[in-house]
């Protein structure tokens, strides 16, 4: 199995002086990479009745899109408020710099499904907790959250626990 981390680019201070940014864009553009990444999330969720791929805008989408027809499963977008144009619902969330509001179709998928929730990174844990209660908001289940990165020591992967989500990345950086 090919090592990920090596192809993660690191931009120090970014978007302020100490934090360490963890650039993924460096695996979408590398085809071969992009494959393995998607070979690997499917790999790691192949034990769950998957009904549906929940992607969190915006680097949500090309992970979870491509995971979604890889699968053979519906995508559900769950996108930046005034994006939708159909009925939403809504969740507003905490931000490290303000507030933000992501929102799903009402009709997004069946109630009683069984969605996995993926996005690029989790730091947090904001963003993928609004994702969790928009589809248990709809009445489909959370089987798990799948992400890239995750920073463990900033604690989202444990709020996600908390929730009774099961949280599975692929690559861990230590440190913010």
């Amino acid at each position: 199995m090919m090592d990920l981390k090596q192809y993660v680019r690191t931009v120090p201070d970014f978007p302020q002086k100490g934090v360490m940014f963890r650039d993924v864009t460096t695996l979408f553009n590398n085809a071969e990479v992009f494959a393995e990444m998607i070979d690997q999330f499917e790999r790691s969720w192949l034990d769950q009745q998957i009904d549906g791929i929940a992607g969190i805008d915006a680097r949500g989408f090309v992970i979870g899109g491509a995971l979604a027809y890889k699968m053979r499963l519906p995508f559900i977008a769950l996108r930046k408020k005034g994006k939708l144009p159909y009925e939403t619902i809504s969740k507003e969330y905490d931000l490290e710099y303000g507030k933000a509001v992501l929102e799903i179709h009402k009709d997004a998928i069946e109630p009683r499904s069984s969605v996995l929730v993926i996005d690029d990174l989790i730091a947090t844990g904001g963003t993928a907790a609004a994702g969790i209660h928009l589809v248990r908001a709809i009445g489909a289940q959370v089987v798990g959250c799948g992400f890239i990165v995750d920073l463990p020591d900033i604690g989202g992967t444990a709020k996600l626990e908390a929730m009774g989500v099961t949280v599975r990345s692929l690559i861990a950086f230590e440190g913010h």
